[in-house]
């Protein structure tokens, strides 16, 4: 799963556990639901502020961390490297 999907998934199971709608949000923030939508489905590319006032509406915050990298189990190279 990418990484902005995984984050979207985690704001929406924020927002739900505040038993709010991304309806009610949009009118708390000024952020168009719409965009609210996209931020969920990890499909937003737009402004960084507009990301903050939404994660500070469900009291979360922007963190930055270093890639983690993950190399395949060896049981996975072979479909990795297919005779294809």
């Amino acid at each position: 799963m990418s990484r902005r999907k995984n984050n979207g998934s985690k704001i929406a199971l924020a927002r739900k556990e505040l038993n709010l709608t991304q309806k009610q949000l949009a009118a708390t923030t000024g952020i168009n639901k719409s965009t609210l939508s996209q931020i969920e489905n990890g499909k937003f590319s737009g402004s960084l502020d507009i990301l903050e006032r939404y994660l500070d509406a469900l009291d979360l915050q922007l963190t930055v961390e270093p890639k983690k990298r993950q190399l395949p189990d060896w049981d996975e190279l072979d479909t990795l490297f297919g005779d294809e």
